[in-house]
């Protein structure tokens, strides 16, 4: 086949060639929108969720946070009460120190005033009330 020849049947399939070459050209940019599309959509998944999870690890670490704090809270506000209570239970005890020096002076004071009135009246001292006889002891009765 000459070049004439060639020329000629080339020119012939252009009207064939044109819009065969323009449709792959569409196809072919068809097919590059669907890939970055494609690219984009799976990029905004991704993104969506890698959002969700850092959502998700932050409502559960602020969860955390304010469980933290308030146990925390509820700590501080626990020993304070405590420290309160062991306060209250020092001076009751105190207390009671000082009521029981107390009784015990008062039941020797009472032993002495028996002695003494016994003495001086040379007979036995009145019987204590019912509720001192048993701090004065036996010898009083």
């Amino acid at each position: 086949m000459t070049e004439e020849a060639l020329m000629e049947w080339l020119t012939s399939l252009a009207p064939v060639l044109a819009p065969l070459s323009g449709m792959v050209g569409v196809l072919g940019g068809a097919w590059m929108v669907y890939r970055q599309t494609k690219h984009k959509t799976d990029t905004d998944a991704r993104t969506a969720e890698a959002n969700t999870a850092v959502t998700a690890v932050t409502t559960v670490t602020e969860g955390f946070t304010k469980l933290l704090e308030q146990q925390r809270e509820t700590n501080a506000k626990t020993l304070e009460r405590l420290t309160t209570v062991e306060a209250r239970v020092e001076r009751l005890e105190e207390e009671q120190r000082q009521w029981r020096r107390w009784k015990a002076a008062a039941v020797e004071y009472i032993h002495q005033l028996r002695a003494l009135v016994g003495r001086l009246r040379e007979s036995p001292a009145p019987a204590p009330p019912r509720e001192l006889a048993e701090d004065l002891g036996d010898n009083a009765t």
